[in-house]
């Protein structure tokens, strides 16, 4: 993607700037900036451009940590989520497979209860 120039004005100076993003993106962000300034600055009288430039900054980096920590702790819950229905999809193997062979079992157990009640059944009536 190219570079585009962009245009901002916040805090009451122009700043142009290079950047790989939309100018869309770019014109929202800066928007965003000088309006925290704004309120930054309205709210106390004393506080110089800079000052808001720093205490702006601050909010905003903040808000980023938080939300970077947020996105961890998602990450964290997610993957435990997925070992733990990864051990349920083991455990749910492991149950099939035993539940194949008892079924098996049961299968042979029959034939050989058939096998002897048939045999059973001719010797009886070969003695009628």
């Amino acid at each position: 993607m190219d570079k585009i120039r962009v245009k901002l004005h916040i805090g009451g100076i122009d700043y142009y700037i290079n950047t790989d993003e939309t100018l869309e993106y770019t014109v929202a962000l800066g928007e965003k900036i000088d309006r925290r300034m704004t309120e930054i600055l309205r709210s106390n009288s004393l506080i110089t451009v800079n000052q808001a430039a720093v205490l702006t900054a601050l909010e905003i980096a903040d808000e980023c940590e938080k939300a970077n920590s947020a996105v961890d702790n998602f990450r964290k819950q997610i993957t435990e989520y997925l070992d733990e229905a990864t051990k349920a999809k083991n455990e749910r193997d492991y149950y099939k497979r035993e539940l194949e062979r008892y079924k098996t079992e049961v299968s042979f157990k029959n034939d050989q209860i058939n096998l002897f009640a048939g045999s059973k059944n001719k010797k009886d009536d070969e003695q009628k």
